[in-house]
């Protein structure tokens, strides 16, 4: 401990606990012990301004100061690198709990969004067999997967959801949540006025539905996205460009540059995880609910 001495002309002074008092005292029969100034506020011996400590506050900040300035250097440095695994940091931070989370390295890359308004991607084509495949290649129609026990209630689910019989290795039951955005961003698709009766000569999937249940899942997929997108809201803004050299107009640029995730990384997962189509599960695959666990109608 550093207490203070009593106040002098000079402020405050440190004095060691363990220094010796009279260590500081000067011998008063030394003429240059005392100047002028001392003599006329006459201090008694004891009570005399002491000399300034050796070890200034400010010797002792200028070491920190440089020490704090290296090793914020040096993470900066490593953050630069993604030594430190921002990515799966920020992934884990901003989103629900997921098994994928610790299975596939999510990681962030800069993106470059096709936002042309007159040139057509093949994912706004009019309807054909090129188109769907495209959209089903993104992982539209991919099936359930199953997860264990302890990662879904990790993830938020109850022992009173679909769940594996345990003679077939139990665990959840479970769709990845943005392969089921892209089923419903499609189903919006194909329900466009300039599509929709295409979709209904074909009569597969939902258009299997009558109208009413149709309806339903349209507008189930829309509220659905409206959230998404609501939960997700892009802080990133709009420039304009001119177009039409004889009459320049201001126009939105859509072409715009994203931070984005490994989508095809994530995209595999899901579809890898699906549960066989090809075969036929036994009539106990799914092990029997809850009783108190079922709804008296579809939610």
């Amino acid at each position: 401990m550093w207490p203070f001495s009593q106040r002098s002309s000079h402020g405050f002074q440190l004095v060691s606990n363990t220094a010796d008092p009279e260590a500081n005292i000067e011998d008063d029969s030394s003429p240059a012990a005392q100047s002028p100034h001392d003599k006329d506020l006459d201090y008694p011996a004891t009570h005399r301004p002491q000399s300034e400590p050796t070890c200034s506050i400010t010797a002792l900040f200028i070491p920190a100061a440089l020490f704090a300035i290296v090793v914020a250097g040096y993470v900066g440095f490593r953050l630069g690198r993604g030594d430190f695994g921002l990515d799966a940091m920020c992934a884990s931070y901003t989103t629900q709990f997921s098994t994928i989370l610790k299975d596939v390295n999510v990681k962030y890359s800069y993106t470059d969004f096709n936002g042309s308004f007159m040139h057509e991607t093949v994912f706004r084509r009019e309807p054909s067999p090129e188109v769907d495949q495209a959209w089903e290649d993104l992982g539209v129609d991919s099936e359930p997967g199953i997860i264990s026990y302890e990662d879904g209630l990790q993830a938020g689910l109850s022992s009173g959801h679909v769940q594996r019989n345990e003679k077939y290795g139990g665990g959840f039951v479970v769709n990845l949540e943005g392969m089921h955005h892209l089923h419903c961003l499609n189903l919006l698709r194909k329900s466009l006025y300039f599509n929709v009766d295409y979709y209904k000569e074909l009569g597969e999937n939902a258009f299997k539905n009558d109208e009413r249940i149709l309806k339903l899942h349209v507008t189930h997929c829309l509220d659905i996205i409206r959230q998404v997108l609501m939960c997700n809201v892009d802080t990133g803004v709009l420039g304009q460009v001119w177009y039409n050299q004889s009459h320049p107009k201001p126009f939105p640029d859509f072409n715009t540059q994203h931070k984005c995730k490994n989508f095809d990384d994530i995209r595999d997962w899901a579809v890898g995880r699906q549960m066989d189509k090809s075969t036929q599960n036994p009539p106990d695959f799914l092990a029997p609910p809850i009783p108190g666990h079922v709804y008296p109608a579809m939610p």
